[in-house]
């Protein structure tokens, strides 16, 4: 892999690490929608696609009669498929650098104030008249807490309620910082100063690479 490919490839993920780490490295915990979440993970992974499956599934045809103008057709279908997959999705939230048992008593807050019925049934919590119905998953990795829909009859307006309501809570809670931010962050950092290193020391790659992107 050459350097300006490297660059595509890894530079977007690398930064997103980065973000991640400096999340997870506050003392107070970030909440995002699932729409949300889904476009910044496809932002990230866009640059592996591009050299990924893009090039090598380049539609000859299509890239003889449009040439460089090919890679909007690419780009519009990637985007295309990302919409699809979050309009297909259930709600969910994200909540990063947050432990579940500190989530669970903020969400809890939150969820009774919208919905005085709401119910507990171990991870999974009910607001009947809300129509909510999530379950929270743990995803250790990331330090998120994702609050998953059960089924699909949910209220679009009830999860935009708990979300405005959760939020408030979380702006209330204060959190111990995790080790793994330290190390997303590190990691991203030593992503982008490797490819920097590589670009210093070879920049005519990167005007070679560009030009040969935009010649399929």
């Amino acid at each position: 892999m050459d350097t300006f490919s490297a660059c595509l490839a890894f530079g977007p993920l690398a930064i997103y690490l980065s973000l991640l780490g400096i999340v997870n490295l506050s003392h107070r915990p970030l909440l995002i929608s699932g729409t949300r979440e889904s476009l910044s993970l496809g932002l990230a992974l866009m640059g592996l696609a591009i050299v990924g499956p893009m090039q090598l599934f380049m539609p000859q045809e299509a890239a003889a009669r449009f040439g460089q103008y090919v890679w909007l057709l690419l780009f519009g279908f990637y985007v295309l498929c990302l919409t699809l997959i979050i309009m297909l999705s259930r709600p969910r939230l994200i909540v990063y650098n947050i432990s579940p048992d500190e989530l669970k008593v903020a969400l809890d807050a939150a969820a009774r104030r919208i919905d005085a019925d709401a119910v507990w049934v171990g991870r999974t919590l009910s607001l009947p008249l809300a129509r909510v119905h999530l379950h929270v998953e743990n995803f250790p990795p990331l330090g998120n807490v994702a609050l998953l829909a059960t089924t699909d009859d949910q209220s679009v307006a009830g999860w935009k309620r708990l979300e405005a309501s959760l939020r408030e809570s979380l702006a209330e809670t204060s959190v111990t910082v995790q080790p793994h931010g330290f190390w997303m962050l590190l990691c991203g950092m030593l992503m982008l100063a490797a490819l920097a290193f590589w670009v210093v020391d070879d920049p005519q790659t990167i005007a070679q690479g560009l030009e040969r992107l935009l010649r399929p």
